[in-house]
């Protein structure tokens, strides 16, 4: 059940904020000498289009809703005593697709979530290259927008399993994500960046993402709020829905981002 929010306003808010992040990152992105690049403790690499995004999201959402905290890719540790407080909460990527951004490919984009109970209520996307905006939030479906244009709305589509189409980034991955892709019917692959790939599910151009590697809870969440009202799933490799902040640790399972549920694709699994 969803809570008693303004959820249109909100979302709205939020595709205004994400355009804004987009801008400080381009800012960024079109002049390469101003490019800072660090490394976390897990060796990621991180930018410091990142951290201005960031700062610029977490400043405005919390002036949106000043009751509700902002957990953000690159917010200082979080307890999860304290997190697991929260009923409600945004869920941030600020730059997702960062070695995308750093190899100049385009491929990266703004996320931006609100989790209530577990669950992603609310989910935009901002590609800020190409001024792509994907964005739903619970019982409203799922939209695509492009640039200055009117939006649309997206849906995924009826599986062909003489047709499969994979969104997999260009990186193959390791030997159970390999394992799986060659377990599947035959296929044709789209090398896409960040949660771009999911997009591509919950628009009907793709009919399945595989991610049998590390994600972090922001990498996913507003991505399958777009594709659930899109009318696809995002789900653990059993076929169960990623649920969010239930753990200490904000680390993904594996999954599977798919458009046509009724077909099990749990069967690949090596």
């Amino acid at each position: 059940m969803k809570p008693d929010l303004p959820l249109a306003a909100l979302c709205q808010a939020s595709i205004r904020i994400a355009k804004q992040a987009g801008e400080v990152i381009l800012e960024v992105y079109n002049s390469s000498r101003s490019l800072q690049i660090e490394h976390k403790d897990d060796e990621t690499p991180v930018t410091n289009a990142d951290y201005a995004a960031h700062h610029l999201i977490v400043a405005e959402l919390e002036k949106l809703l000043p009751a509700f905290p902002v957990l953000s890719e690159e917010s200082i540790h979080v307890s999860f005593l304290e997190r697991s407080r929260w009923q409600t909460y945004w869920l941030v990527d600020p730059l997702d697709g960062t070695r995308e951004f750093i190899k100049r490919s385009d491929q990266f984009s703004v996320n931006i979530a609100l989790i209530h109970n577990h669950q992603p209520i609310l989910g935009v996307i901002y590609v800020p290259v190409f001024e792509h905006l994907y964005y739903a939030h619970q019982n409203a479906g799922a939209w695509r927008q492009n640039s200055s244009d009117s939006a649309f709305p997206i849906q995924t589509r009826e599986l062909n399993l003489n047709n499969v189409t994979l969104a997999s980034s260009s990186n193959p991955g390791g030997p159970r994500q390999q394992n799986y892709i060659a377990a599947l019917p035959p296929h044709s692959i789209i090398p896409m960046g960040s949660s771009i790939k999911s997009c591509l599910v919950a628009e009907g151009a793709a009919d399945l993402y595989p991610r049998l590697g590390p994600t972090s809870e922001w990498d996913t969440a507003a991505a399958q709020c777009i594709v659930e009202e899109a009318g696809g799933q995002i789900t653990h490799l059993n076929l169960k829905p990623l649920r969010y902040n239930t753990k200490a640790s904000l680390l993904n399972p594996h999954f599977l981002v798919f458009g046509d549920p009724h077909h099990d694709w749990s069967q690949y699994r090596r």
